[in-house]
């Protein structure tokens, strides 16, 4: 009796598993990292930033890279030196790491299989919808932090985790070819502000 209901138990779960709610997975994924990130409230929407950043294989000198400071409202504007840039995919990249992208009701995400980082296996997201083409975020199973972006022909690997008036996010990326894994690309964020609104001044 034990024996045959102990299996009814395994069939069931099995069941349920085969069964699970793709959409449902994904959602309560992105809901970790939400919530590893501060919680939604505490989401960078509109913010300034003060950046260091270099191309090439290796992160230049700091006095030698180059710096900049810009406000942002992803997807939508990402003003530098009072004007914003228009068509630059690059706001896609900033509403992703926000996770802003993450509560938008035209994302639609599902769960894809990780990779390896850090020598252990991530957790993964894929957006579409309100993103083209796909992006696959990569999240620490573990802490559900980001640790990786795969959009386009790059990959971003993201270290050196900070806080910002209760908001948590990766001040490092580097960016790597994907087709060579070469890297590229150095940012680090030296700087964020939250603000509340964007200047009047700024054209929209």
């Amino acid at each position: 009796m034990k024996v045959a209901f102990l299996l009814l138990t395994l069939l069931t779960a099995s069941s349920v598993g085969l069964h699970a709610d793709p959409a449902a997975e994904a959602k309560a994924l992105a809901a970790k990292a939400i919530e590893a990130a501060g919680g939604e409230a505490k989401l960078l929407r509109i913010f300034r930033m003060r950046e260091r950043f270099n191309s090439g294989p290796a992160l230049a000198d700091p006095a030698k890279a180059n710096t900049r400071e810009s406000i942002l409202e992803a997807p939508q504007y990402w003003w530098l030196i009072g004007k914003d840039r228009d068509g630059e995919p690059a706001k896609f990249d900033v509403w992703a790491w926000t996770l802003v992208a993450l509560t938008d009701l035209k994302t639609a995400m599902e769960t894809v299989p990780g990779v390896e980082e850090n020598g252990k296996t991530t957790l993964a997201l894929r957006l579409t919808g309100s993103i083209e083409p796909a992006m696959d975020l990569h999240f620490d199973h573990e802490t559900h932090r980001l640790v990786r972006m795969d959009w386009r022909n790059d990959i971003y690997r993201f270290s050196e985790w900070r806080t910002h008036d209760g908001f948590g996010y990766q001040a490092k990326t580097v960016m790597h070819k994907r087709k060579t894994n070469e890297p590229w690309f150095h940012h680090e964020i030296l700087e964020i502000e939250r603000l509340t609104v964007a200047p009047a001044s700024l054209p929209r």
